[in-house]
């Protein structure tokens, strides 16, 4: 079996085994981005399947027995996504030998870490991170407060970068996310939360902190982008980079900013990320704002001693 690079011809094999994955949840999202994400493909970001053996007579393999994708987020921070394996495949190092292509690429591109999502509920996902060199990074919960148009802070709202910069590297919220915030391009990714995003946000008009004899809370306005609802209907999302505050008084004020924020950006609903603690959570719904029902897991593999493409397989311990 071989790990090479992802080709449209590829599309029914790995729909095979993607559409279903979660059938009680929804399913997949990859048959629906597939042909997107093969496009996209470059010296940024790889789509990565692994390659079952020929077909007949030396014809193109569509005996896929697994798929991954890694992107470069920043000059040093990857992100792997969208790792599946086939059923039939399972338990015979598929994910492994994907992951191994996904760290040698990220390391020739720079990057000195990968990191990547496994939704709390997913056990299988979350022990094939770890057997494939993953350790635990942090955990975060969706709040989902509803734009208002009349919402009201009771405290003052402001876009100050360096007070924000100020709040966000004392914060415990930046502790506890180990600086990491949704990254300002690719969907469903984190990246380090840096001044100069609070920068460009604050030019934008996407940057809310509440200052108070201080600064107690900050947030930005990542983007906004629409999606079907259960019953097929187009709605507008605001999304959130991460929702960070002092105490439970600063979290009232942030959240109303925000349901302000959303109904005038033209949203139908929002999410923000928060950090995954019963202080947060219970801050969250004492603003009387929803909160998601599970949290979601945030792994991470250090890079620094990654092997070129020459060196022994076996030094890597996977």
């Amino acid at each position: 079996m071989t790990v090479r690079r992802a080709r449209p011809e590829d599309y029914d094999a790995v729909a095979a085994f993607t559409t279903d994955t979660w059938p009680d949840r929804g399913g997949d999202y990859i048959p629906r981005i597939y042909h997107e994400w093969i496009e996209g493909d470059d010296d940024g970001q790889m789509t990565f399947v692994l390659d079952a053996g020929d077909g007949a007579g030396g014809t193109p393999s569509t005996n896929v027995a697994g798929i991954c994708q890694g992107v470069l987020l920043s000059e040093y921070e990857a992100w792997g996504q969208g790792m599946r394996v086939h059923p039939e495949y399972r338990g015979r190092g598929v994910a492994l030998a994907l992951t191994d292509a996904l760290f040698e690429w990220a390391a020739g591109a720079g990057a000195t870490v990968v990191r990547n999502m496994v939704f709390s509920w997913n056990v299988a996902g979350l022990g094939q991170s770890r057997a494939a060199g993953f350790d635990p990074c942090t955990e975060f919960r969706w709040a989902t407060p509803t734009p208002d148009a009349d919402a009201e802070p009771d405290l003052r709202v402001t876009g100050d970068p360096d007070g924000g910069w100020a709040f966000w590297t004392a914060s415990d919220a930046r502790a506890h996310l180990k600086g990491l915030a949704l990254d300002g391009a690719e969907s469903w990714a984190l990246s380090e939360l840096t001044r100069d995003r609070l920068r460009e946000a604050a030019d934008e008009g996407r940057l809310f902190t509440v200052q108070d004899g201080g600064t107690r809370a900050l947030s930005l306005r990542n983007r906004s982008y629409e999606r079907e609802n259960e019953a097929g209907a187009s709605e507008t999302w605001a999304e959130y980079a991460v929702g960070a505050w002092a105490d439970a008084e600063a979290a009232r004020a942030l959240y109303r900013a925000i349901e302000r924020d959303a109904a005038d950006a033209g949203a139908d609903r929002t999410r923000v990320l928060v950090p995954e603690s019963v202080r947060w959570v219970s801050d969250t719904a004492a603003a009387r704002a929803a909160v998601s029902d599970e949290p979601d897991f945030v792994m991470a593999a250090d890079l620094t001693d990654e092997p070129d493409d020459s060196a022994d397989e076996t030094a890597r311990g996977r």
